[in-house]
C-alpha cells in the first residue's frame, strides 16, 4: 500500500520557521521525483519545490532562498525547511511523488499526501 504522511504543520508567527516531513512507502522512492505543493482555500495549487531522482532541484519563486528542500533516499524521506515564513505561506502542503519529471509542476502526481496545515500568523 502506497503512502506518503506528512507532519510538521502548526501555528508560527511571520520570521518564524518550520520543518515539514514526509514519510513514504509502498513504492520505489528513489526512482521518483519527489516536491511539496500547497494549497489554500479558495487559490490554485503551487508547486513549491521539487527535487528529481537524479539530484535536480527546483524552485518556485514565491519561496525561492527561503525554503529548503531534502530528500534521504535511504530512510524514503522527505524534508522542507522553511525560514522567514509570511502570512501568505498560509495553507495546507503536500507532499507529492511522480515517476516523469516533466509533470512535477502540475501533475497529475502518481502519489500525493494527505496534506499538514500550516499557518503564518501573529
Amino acid at each position: 500500500q502506497v503512502q506518503l504522511v506528512e507532519s510538521g504543520g502548526g501555528l508560527v508567527q511571520p520570521g518564524g520557521t518550520r520543518k515539514l516531513s514526509c514519510v513514504a512507502s509502498g513504492f520505489n522512492f528513489k526512482s521518483y521525483a519527489v516536491g511539496w505543493y500547497r494549497q489554500d482555500t479558495g487559490k490554485e495549487r503551487e508547486l513549491i519545490a521539487a527535487r528529481s531522482s537524479g539530484g535536480l532541484t527546483v524552485y518556485a519563486e514565491s519561496v525561492k532562498d527561503r525554503f529548503t528542500i531534502f530528500r534521504d533516499n535511504a530512510k524514503n524521506t522527505l524534508e522542507l525547511h522553511m525560514d522567514s515564513l509570511k502570512p501568505e505561506d498560509t495553507a495546507v502542503y503536500y507532499c507529492c511523488a511522480v515517476l516523469i519529471w516533466s509533470r512535477i509542476w502540475s501533475g497529475p502526481y502518481d502519489y500525493a499526501g494527505q496534506g499538514t496545515q500550516v499557518t503564518v500568523s501573529s
